[in-house]
């Protein structure tokens, strides 16, 4: 299994000596300012007790408060919010949004709890990490297994903590409680007018274009949504429990409707069953990986057929797969760039938390929109003037801005 952190390190060194880095930014940005590993104790309904361990890593807040979700997962490791931590950097400083970057998690399996056991979990977790956290801190958001409803347990066991109504101290809230129209939505949203954007830049038509989706939890679902809605077809999808194919185009709607009943894509039936493997070797003019890290990897880049890898979930591609995939002539838009929707609309939110003032979803759609429009150009405009890929045009301009901050900011003391 790759290491992600590994992943996220060689990413940046990359692209740090294409920039030219300074040899003390490069020490100083390689390295998180700041991980934290708590215990998370717990009664279960049963009355047995467990202790889970969960982690907040804060990579860089020199361009403003640390950004990035918490996610329930059996599989987290500190490597891995290490890693993610680090991505968020980058992702807010290519949307050029006033953030860094953040990432929590706590190894377990929600799906083997109550949901009074994660509400209790995650009021515990947050109680261990609310000195780090908070508005001008850092400011988490939902991620893996995690939605709205944890979001809201987070705000008032911050809130009652403070003695403050603290609204701002974790977006992707339900609307009722400060949340922002469009957050459910955005992230894959931001894929689609990235996908938009490239065929826009390249002068190619979308006629006709055929698309497989790794990954149908909240950004592959909307993405997949808005995408089959401007014509394009999506042929192929997995989740965790396997793949479906159709050469002619799967029915979403009707896909996501299965999938909220009977909790599997596998249950749809006009479509071929296929093994999460064979997803990857499917003839298609664009793949989206919208599932989790390191997906994409030296043992099966080799077998894609994609022209075009649109990256929903943070960092499906490793570092060897990427040359790979390169010398295929395949473009990969980078997790930094295509995924950014989500931060974005998460800013949104904080600021419309801060001023207690309310955008409606037209206006969201219509700034988001604009922000991924000219990420998007200063990312590929960057690319054809280095003649570097996508990844790298993209880390180099939030590493510069990064690095700038830092510069103007020093070494305190």
């Amino acid at each position: 299994m790759n290491n992600p952190w590994q992943e996220a390190q060689k990413q940046f060194d990359n692209a740090a000596e294409t920039l030219g880095l300074e040899d003390w930014l490069c020490l100083l940005l390689r390295e998180p300012e700041r991980v934290v590993i708590v215990s998370v104790p717990l009664f279960l309904d049963d009355g047995r007790f467990v202790v889970f361990e969960g982690y907040r890593s804060q990579h860089n807040r020199f361009r403003g408060p640390a950004k990035g979700g918490i996610r329930y997962h059996e599989n987290v490791t500190i490597d891995e919010v290490k890693a993610l931590s680090m991505w968020m950097t980058w992702k807010c400083a290519v949307m050029n949004i006033p953030f860094g970057g953040g990432k929590g998690g706590i190894k377990c399996n929600p799906k083997n709890l109550s949901s009074s056991e994660i509400e209790r979990m995650t009021r515990r977790y947050i109680s261990e990490i609310a000195c780090i956290i908070g508005p001008g801190k850092d400011v988490p958001a939902p991620d893996v297994n995690t939605n709205a409803q944890t979001m809201a347990w987070i705000m008032d066991t911050y809130s009652t903590l403070s003695g403050d109504y603290s609204p701002a101290v974790v977006t992707g809230k339900p609307i009722e409680i400060g949340g922002s129209e469009g957050r459910n939505q955005a992230t894959g949203r931001g894929v689609y007018f990235t996908i938009l954007n490239y065929y826009k830049h390249t002068k190619q038509s979308i006629s006709n274009k055929k698309i497989v989706i790794q990954g149908f939890g909240n950004a592959g679902q909307h993405a997949a949504l808005l995408l089959e809605k401007e014509g394009f077809d999506i042929i192929g999808i997995s989740d965790s429990t396997g793949t479906i194919y159709n050469p002619n185009g799967i029915d979403i709607e009707k896909l996501i409707h299965v999938k909220n009943k009977t909790k599997s894509i596998v249950n749809y039936q006009d479509a071929e069953k296929l093994s999460n493997n064979e997803l990857l070797e499917i003839k298609t003019d664009i793949l989206i990986p919208a599932a989790l890290e390191s997906t994409i990897t030296i043992e099966n880049a080799d077998k894609i057929q994609a022209n075009l890898i649109c990256e929903a979930a943070n960092g499906p591609v490793t570092t060897d797969a990427d040359k790979i995939l390169e010398d295929k002539k395949i473009i990969v838009i980078p997790d930094i760039l295509a995924n950014a929707g989500g931060v974005t609309v998460s800013y949104f939110e904080w600021v419309q938390n801060l001023q207690s003032y309310y955008w409606s979803e037209e206006e969201i759609n219509n700034k988001l929109e604009l922000l991924m429009a000219k990420a998007f150009s200063n990312v590929i405009l960057t690319a054809e003037k280095k003649h570097t890929s996508l990844r790298t045009a993209a880390l180099m301009i939030a590493i510069k801005r990064v690095a700038l901050a830092a510069k103007l900011r020093g070494i305190y003391p």
